[in-house]
C-alpha cells in the first residue's frame, strides 16, 4: 500500500513590538492572530507550528533579531523538516524580522543560528515603523520612558484581566496630560500609578510583570533606533532577501475629536482610554519635513491600495496612535484599513466575554469582519511566498 505524501509543515514565528510582550504571566499577546493564521493555513492542507519569541521589550533591534534567529534555529529542524518558515512582526517586531532576513546583516549570534534562512518564505509586518515614528523620540526621554512603563503595565492588565483599577488609570491620564509641566512631580505620579496598577495582580504575576517592565528601564536601545533619524540609516543598510515575499498590514485611526470623547460619556474607562489614545495620536502626528516618517514616494500600486482602502490617500499625519500609516508600508500591502495599533492583533471590542479585549478606545470601527479579512489576506500572502 502506497504511503500518503507527507504534508508540508509551515512554521510561524511571531515577534512583538511596542506595548507587546509575546507571552507573559500565562497571557498570550498574539493569541487571536496566531489562531486565525493557523486555521487558514490548515484549510489549505498545511501542517502548522507556531512560536512566539521572548525578546527584551525595548532592546536594540539587532539584539532582538538575534534572539529571534536563535528561536528559529532551535525549533525549525525537527525530523529533518525542510518546510517553509514565516516571520510575523508587529510594530518593532517587523524590524526584527527584516533585519534578520537581510543578507548582509551582522547579528550577535553564531552562524548556526542562521542556517535555516534559505527556507525563509515570507516576512509579514503589521503596523511597523519602517520609516520611524515620532513617538519613539518621546519615549526615549526620561518622562517618556516612565510613561511607556506605565502604559505597558496598563496594557497587560487590560488584556489579561479585562479592566484596570479606575483610580490608577485616572491618575495616569492626569500625569500624562501634565508631562511638560512640574516634571519631577509627574514622574513620581507615573511611578506610583504603575505600582497601583501592579497591585491588582497576584504575587506571582506581579513579579513576572515587574521583571518585564524593569527590562524596559534597563535597555531603551529600540526607542532610540525607532526615531525617524535613526530609521533613515536602517533603511539605507537593510536590504530585502531575494526570493522572500515581503508583505504588510497598514492601518490608521480616525483623528480624535471632541465628538469622539463625547461618545464615551457615562463610561468611565472609555473616557480614560480615549484620552490616552488622543495623547498618543497627537504625539505620533508630529511632522518634520526633514524626516517625515514616510518613503519619498510610494509605488503606484501602494498608493492605489491606500486610496481603495480609505477613499483617499492618507496624509503624513495619519496614524494608528503609535505609528504613522505611511511609515508602515513595506513590500506588498496585503491589507489596509481603519484600525489602531492593537486592533490588528485582535485586541478590539469583542462580541462576548473573553472573546476580545479593547485597550485603545480609538473608535476605529475595526471588528471581527475586518480582522477576518486581514487574516485571510496575510495567510494568502504567506502561502504565495511558500510557492516561490
Amino acid at each position: 500500500m502506497a504511503r500518503s505524501p507527507r504534508r508540508i509543515t509551515h512554521r510561524l514565528y511571531f515577534t512583538p513590538g511596542m506595548f507587546g510582550f509575546g507571552r507573559l504571566a500565562a497571557y498570550d499577546y498574539f493569541a487571536h492572530l496566531e489562531k486565525a493564521l493557523e486555521a487558514r493555513l490548515r484549510r489549505h492542507g498545511a501542517e502548522v507550528e507556531s512560536y512566539v519569541v521572548d525578546v527584551p521589550p525595548t532592546a536594540s533591534v539587532r539584539r532582538r533579531a538575534a534572539r529571534l534567529a536563535e528561536l528559529v534555529a532551535r525549533t525549525a529542524d525537527h525530523d529533518g523538516d525542510s518546510g517553509p518558515i514565516h516571520l510575523i512582526g508587529h510594530s518593532t517586531g517587523g524590524l526584527d524580522a527584516r533585519l534578520l532576513a537581510c543578507p548582509t546583516a551582522q547579528l550577535p549570534t553564531s552562524p548556526d543560528a542562521l542556517r535555516w534562512l534559505p527556507r525563509l518564505a515570507s516576512v509579514t509586518t503589521l503596523n511597523t515603523p519602517h520609516h520611524g515614528t515620532p513617538l519613539a523620540a518621546f519615549f526615549a526621554t526620561v518622562s517618556g520612558q516612565r510613561m511607556l512603563y506605565a502604559l505597558t503595565a496598563l496594557t497587560f492588565i487590560l488584556l489579561s484581566l479585562g479592566s484596570p483599577p479606575m483610580a490608577a488609570a485616572s491618575a495616569l491620564v492626569v500625569a500624562v496630560g501634565r508631562l511638560d509641566r512640574a516634571l519631577g512631580l509627574q514622574l513620581r505620579v507615573l511611578d506610583s500609578t504603575t505600582d497601583a496598577l501592579l497591585r491588582v495582580l497576584d504575587d506571582r504575576r506581579s513579579r513576572e510583570v515587574r521583571s518585564y517592565l524593569d527590562a524596559i528601564k534597563s535597555d531603551q536601545g529600540a526607542m532610540i533606533q525607532l526615531t525617524p533619524e535613526a530609521m533613515d540609516l536602517f533603511l539605507g543598510a537593510v536590504a530585502n532577501r531575494p526570493g522572500v515575499r515581503y508583505q504588510c498590514s497598514v492601518a490608521m485611526a480616525p483623528p480624535p475629536s471632541p465628538r469622539t470623547v463625547a461618545r464615551t460619556l457615562g463610561r468611565p474607562w472609555s473616557v480614560i482610554s480615549t484620552t490616552l489614545f488622543a495623547t498618543l495620536y497627537g504625539i505620533t502626528a508630529r511632522f518634520d519635513e526633514r524626516y517625515p516618517c514616510a518613503a519619498p514616494e510610494l509605488p503606484p500600486e501602494a498608493e492605489a491600495a491606500l486610496e481603495r482602502a480609505f477613499g483617499r490617500v492618507p496624509g503624513a499625519r495619519a496614524n494608528d496612535g503609535v505609528v504613522p500609516i505611511r511609515s508602515q508600508v513595506w513590500g506588498d500591502i496585503a491589507w489596509a484599513g481603519f484600525a489602531d495599533h492593537l486592533d490588528v492583533l485582535g485586541h478590539f471590542q469583542g462580541t462576548g466575554p473573553g472573546d476580545h479585549v479593547d485597550w485603545m478606545t480609538s473608535h476605529s470601527g475595526f471588528g471581527l469582519p475586518q480582522f477576518h479579512a486581514m487574516a485571510d489576506a496575510l495567510a494568502a500572502g504567506m502561502l504565495a511566498g511558500a510557492q516561490r
